[in-house]
């Protein structure tokens, strides 16, 4: 609103605003839930409604048969190798023992020790068998763990391969199920749209004007919040294509517009200056002029030049005198702000 506009015309009008905001936040509401309910509608999707069960459950039944045996295997490695580690160093402090008293037996020349050195070595036998029993445990046992890794991987592999193929058409069935749901979406937002469009044109300026305009945000939220972002991608062609729609779609009526605005200002210009401020509305007279902008042809003026009276660029009045006592006044008061006295419009200075 203008200078001109009166206090409590001001307050009411930001009240009636405030009005079209929460209206079109009760919309906002009710729409958010009716259209985040929409999903609802579609089965939610899951590898398990295209894997192929007949084939993949015996494979996943001889997978978890072979999770406790691969661990019971394990174990006995483990204990198999903690066995091969202690008979290997039973075997080496043994051996270094028996290298020792041979070496004390070769100083001494105590050959009579005959009999000890053939009791020592055969201990010393005994321990390299013992070692080669738990190394051949180990061996045993590695094989096995191997033979079950192998078969564990042929398994998961047989196992992925299916996996791989419903992912797929998991895949394919999220996607159209998306166009779905974008396709209600776009159902409720169409005619939303639409609605708001002829509410702009045909109703804004009514009484009831605070919910057209709170029909008209909810409609726009709705749009850009609720629709776009659930638009399907598709490389990004889809998305592409509709913005170069809509920016040749709003580009034309911004064109078209543009057209219709300068040749309705080349009209008016045409038009007597009586006829042309009568034509103007008040408040917007003022709030133009306190811009520095003039109300006949919109361009820029400057007001603050006391011989400016006329408008360099239409020639539309700005300033005149009062009738009565002279002040030098707006062209569009409808008072003189000197004397006030009413305003003479009809002068010739006009």
């Amino acid at each position: 609103m203008g200078k001109g506009a009166r206090l409590s015309e001001k307050w009411f009008n930001r009240a009636l605003w405030l009005v079209a905001f929460v209206f079109a936040w009760f919309l906002l509401g009710l729409g958010s839930a009716v259209i985040h309910d929409l999903p609802h509608v579609e089965h939610t999707y899951s590898i398990e409604d295209f894997v192929d069960h007949a084939t993949i459950d015996p494979l996943r039944a001889q997978l978890d048969a072979l999770q406790p045996q691969h661990r019971e295997t394990s174990d006995k490695l483990d204990q198999a190798q903690l066995t091969l580690n202690t008979r290997r160093n039973d075997y080496q402090s043994t051996r270094r023992t028996f290298e020792n008293w041979l070496a004390t037996r070769d100083v001494t020349q105590q050959n009579q020790q005959d009999d000890e050195l053939v009791k020592r070595t055969a201990a010393l036998d005994q321990l390299k068998a013992l070692e080669r029993d738990a190394e051949k445990a180990v061996e045993a046992l590695s094989k096995t763990q191997l033979d079950q890794n192998q078969s564990e991987s042929k398994v998961r592999d047989q196992v992925k391969a299916l996996e791989d193929t419903a992912y797929q058409q998991l895949y394919d069935a999220n996607q159209k199920q998306a166009t779905r749901v974008f396709l209600y979406r776009l159902l409720l937002a169409l005619p939303l749209l639409a609605l708001a469009a002829w509410l702009f044109a045909k109703k804004r300026k009514t009484p009831y004007w605070p919910f057209v305009w709170g029909f008209i945000i909810f409609a726009l939220i709705t749009f850009f919040v609720e629709l776009v972002p659930y638009l399907p991608d598709y490389g990004g062609y889809v998305r592409y294509l509709v913005g170069i729609i809509m920016t040749v779609l709003g580009g034309k009526y911004a064109i078209s517009a543009l057209q219709k605005y300068l040749e309705k200002q080349r009209l008016a210009e045409a038009q007597p200056q009586l006829v042309r401020r009568e034509e103007l509305n008040y408040d917007t007279a003022l709030t133009l002029l306190n811009k520095g902008v003039c109300p006949g042809c919109e361009r820029g003026i400057d007001l603050k030049d006391a011989r400016n009276d006329f408008c360099q660029h239409c020639g539309i009045g700005l300033h005149n005198k009062c009738s009565s006592c002279g002040t030098r006044k707006s062209a569009f008061s409808k008072f003189c702000q000197g004397c006030g006295a009413s305003a003479n419009l009809s002068q010739a200075n006009n």
